[in-house]
């Protein structure tokens, strides 16, 4: 069954504060056209600069995930891109008026619910997934360790372990995205009592409030000290819950820490820029270790579109078809003969293009000298025959061709990217890049053994009439 991308409707808004900034900021969502990705806008900068959704640009990872680009910084993305990929919205431009998206109550659930109420809209062109194939591991060596594995849906696991008596050893999962909006979007951001100390004199969380991060106390405090937190977060007194929760804020789930971490992942693998299928096992993450999981994801998804891309243009080769032309009709085109000739096929033809085969076998006379001992084809030979087969291509639709000849002038990035031995199977690719003109064709040439492509040059060469 094909799946369509999707977009949102109609441009939607929310405002809040940033969580280290203390500024108010607005967000706009707005729909975007297919392929366009999740893309951020600052209006509030000159040229209204652009930062898309991308592991690569990312600057930070100290208390969210910050991506940099064009002169903008946009920090604490993964909440609205969990949002955004937990309801499966491919294409949305996101634009801000301030430097960090706002915090709300520390989930995605106010984004959710925003995205929601506008409605979101099928496109016309289909969903590209990156289907994970082989495991992909990530581990930062201090017990951090990421895993995707083959799956035919996306589906996420996470573990923490932070040695605490309050918050201990929990897990979360999610078999369904479907699941996302219900089971993990109003789960909130938390922090440690000490790693709020720390941000404090950092200068940050201008904009924490006990309404949007959950705070677990994980040490005795004194009296003196509740007092300085309720000035803080402007409350006019501070508890702390028997289970160790600061001002007795109440979990949604007994494990809500370990599903933020989930809606974390969500959020931050979004920037590999491509929607997954895969089980993703996670044990003990954070920013730092699910970006550079992104980039793994990411690199190998690349990897993946540029090996399909190469077998989608590899010609193929069934020596169960009888060719166009054979070895002895070839003869009847081309000047060369045994042991020149190095073309026995040619298994397609047309106005551009040309395929034709060489079958290298361990009696031909070059590798007694080429190497002894390892025997190769001599990329010289290589480009020889793709000249020949370029040659067929020109002359093939002339009503003499045997009065004609080719003359190459001009061969340029000539590459040689692997060896060819006896036994292999030469497939040659030779396509016009330019109309004949005055007599002069200009090609590009690959030459194929399986689906490696072993070598690959620009040939220009002249067609003239035999005397």
């Amino acid at each position: 069954m094909k799946i369509f991308q999707t977009t949102i409707k109609a441009a939607v808004s929310i405002s809040g504060v940033g969580l280290h900034t203390g500024n108010t900021v607005t967000l706009t969502f707005e729909p975007a056209p297919e392929d366009h990705g999740y893309v951020f806008q600052r209006i509030d900068l000159p040229g209204e600069p652009k930062v898309k959704a991308d592991c690569d640009l990312v600057v930070d990872t100290s208390r969210g995930t910050t991506i940099e680009d064009n002169g903008a910084r946009i920090n604490t993305v993964e909440h609205v891109l969990a949002a955004l990929a937990g309801l499966e919205i491919d294409n949305c431009l996101i634009k801000l008026n301030a430097p960090e998206t706002p915090i709300m109550d520390g989930s995605s659930k106010p984004f959710v619910d925003l995205l929601l109420a506008t409605g979101i809209e099928t496109q016309k062109k289909e969903r590209e997934y990156f289907e994970i194939a082989n495991r992909i591991n990530y581990a930062d060596g201090k017990g951090v360790e990421m895993m995707a594995l083959p799956a035919n849906d996306y589906r996420l696991t996470v573990m923490v372990d932070y040695n605490s008596p309050v918050l201990g050893s929990q897990h979360a999962s999610i078999t369904n995205l479907n699941d996302f909006k219900y089971e993990i979007a109003s789960c909130r951001t938390f922090c440690f009592l000490h790693e709020l100390e720390a941000l404090v004199k950092n200068n940050l969380i201008k904009g924490g409030d006990l309404n949007n991060a959950i705070v677990i106390v994980d040490r005795v405090i004194e009296e003196s000290e509740m007092a300085s937190l309720a000035k803080l977060f402007n409350k006019d007194s501070i508890e702390v819950k028997k289970e160790g929760i600061l001002n007795n804020v109440e979990l949604r789930f007994q494990n809500e820490p370990a599903r933020h971490k989930l809606l974390d992942i969500i959020g931050d693998l979004a920037l590999a820029g491509v929607p997954l299928k895969a089980q993703i096992l996670a044990a003990r993450p954070g920013h730092a270790a699910n970006v550079e999981f992104a980039k793994k994801i990411k690199k190998a998804y690349l990897a993946s579109k540029k090996a399909s891309k190469l077998d989608n243009n590899v010609p193929v080769y069934d020596p169960n078809i009888p060719p166009l032309y054979n070895y002895q009709q070839l003869a009847d085109i081309l000047p060369h003969r045994h042991p020149f000739l190095l073309v026995d096929r040619v298994i397609r033809l047309t106005e551009n293009e040309v395929i034709a085969v060489k079958n290298i076998t361990g009696d031909q006379y070059f590798f007694q000298g080429h190497f002894p001992g390892e025997p190769l084809m001599p990329g010289v030979l290589q480009l020889e025959a793709m000249a020949q087969a370029g040659g067929v291509l020109v002359l093939a639709d002339k009503e003499n061709p045997e009065k004609w000849s080719t003359y190459f002038v001009k061969i340029e990035n000539a590459k040689f990217k692997d060896k060819v031995v006896p036994g292999d199977t030469l497939v040659i690719r030779m396509a016009l890049t330019a109309p004949v003109r005055r007599g002069l064709c200009m090609m590009k040439g690959e030459a194929f053994v399986g689906n490696r492509l072993v070598c690959e040059a620009n040939m220009m060469a002249q067609i003239v009439e035999n005397k």
